[in-house]
Order: C-alpha cells, then sequence, then structure tokens
C-alpha cells in the first residue's frame, strides 16, 4: 500500500510553476482586455493556447475529428468572445478558461459519440523529466490508451488526475475548478492514480 504523503515530482512541480507564473501575468492582462485592449487580448490567448491545448489533449483521444488542437482553437475563440462579458469574482482566471474548454470537450465528446466511423490511431504522447510511477505510467503510457484509463475513473477523479497531474494545476487551482478542499483534492488525486497504477499493471499481465 501506498504512503499517503504527498510529493510533487518534477515534472509536476514545473508544471505548476508555468500556471502560477501564467495566473500571475493574466492578472494584469485580464482588465486590460475586458476594456479592448487589442494587445492585452493577443498576449492572453499567447498564456492560455497551450494550456488548454494540454487540457483537451488530456481529454480527447488522437485520430478523433474535430481534434485537440481544433476544440483548443475553438475554446480559446470562445474565450476572446466572452471576454468583454467576463466579471472576476474572485478565481483565477484560468478556472473561467477551464471552464469554458470543459464544455467545449463535452460537445466534442457527444458529438463524436454520434458519430463513431473516425479510426483512433494510438500516438504515445512524449513527456521529458521524472515523475512518480503513477504519473509517468500515466503520461506515458500512450495518448489514447491514457484516454481509456480516465474513462474508467468517476468524473470528479478524472477531472482532478487531468488538472492535477496533465495540465498542471497546483491543488489550491483545482479547488476552484472542482469545489473542493487543497487536502481533499490530493487525497482523491492520490486515490485514482493507485487506481491507474492498478489498471495499467493489470494491463500488462
Amino acid at each position: 500500500m501506498l504512503n499517503p504523503v504527498f510529493h510533487s515530482s518534477p515534472v509536476t512541480v514545473r508544471k505548476e510553476q508555468e500556471v502560477s507564473e501564467a495566473e500571475q501575468e493574466l492578472q494584469a492582462l485580464v482588465p486590460a482586455a475586458v476594456t479592448g485592449d487589442r494587445g492585452a487580448l493577443q498576449r492572453i490567448l499567447e498564456i492560455i493556447h497551450p494550456l488548454v491545448l494540454r487540457y483537451v489533449r488530456a481529454r480527447i483521444s488522437t485520430g478523433r475529428i474535430p481534434g485537440a488542437e481544433d476544440i483548443a482553437q475553438e475554446a480559446c475563440l470562445a474565450v476572446v468572445h466572452s471576454i468583454e462579458r467576463y466579471t472576476d469574482r474572485g478565481r483565477p482566471f484560468m478556472a473561467y478558461v477551464y471552464g469554458v474548454v470543459s464544455h467545449k470537450v463535452a460537445d466534442a465528446r457527444r458529438m463524436y459519440v454520434r458519430d463513431q466511423s473516425h479510426p483512433t490511431e494510438e500516438i504515445p504522447d512524449s513527456v521529458s523529466g521524472e515523475a512518480n510511477p503513477e504519473e509517468e505510467a500515466l503520461v506515458k503510457d500512450g495518448s489514447n490508451r491514457v484516454r481509456e484509463l480516465l474513462d474508467s475513473l468517476s468524473e470528479r477523479s478524472r477531472e482532478i488526475i487531468t488538472l492535477r497531474v496533465l495540465v498542471g494545476l497546483s491543488a489550491e487551482e483545482t479547488t476552484e475548478m472542482v469545489g473542493s478542499t487543497p487536502g481533499a483534492v490530493r487525497v482523491a488525486q492520490h486515490r485514482a492514480l493507485v487506481s491507474l497504477r492498478k489498471a495499467v499493471e493489470e494491463g500488462e499481465r
């Protein structure tokens, strides 16, 4: 049984730092973009696009139509078109962005269920750096296999793993998305990663 003490891997720490730095810059840019500053809006797009794409790739299998890049672009455009109506309610701006993206992903998944005529192709995602065994299995296993494993989790656990491990949000930032506490998020992450590791081990037998 794994020790329930949570140590962040170098990969996770690096991702969390990236998201934290993005949030700090967005905090200054968003008010300007809301008032119509096109330069600020362009910079916001540059910041959020890689984070949005990372999230979508974690939820959409390769080979699907529309693909992750198309969905990410559509989500970013939706953020652009709605930013004038954005109201700061004390939550990180990325929580708002991921709310938009999650709806786009849900729409795409529903569309795919209606039309399963498109073949899926397993293309492994390359990841550099070190991670603990659960995280390494999750991010290196192969893109479509990752989606299958994630789909075996509850919706809440799947969202926590996507945001924490694959996107790189901190426990506090994830709390803003799933409506929980940092401690509960860490516990849920730990349990979900254990479940994923068991699924990987069973698949290797």
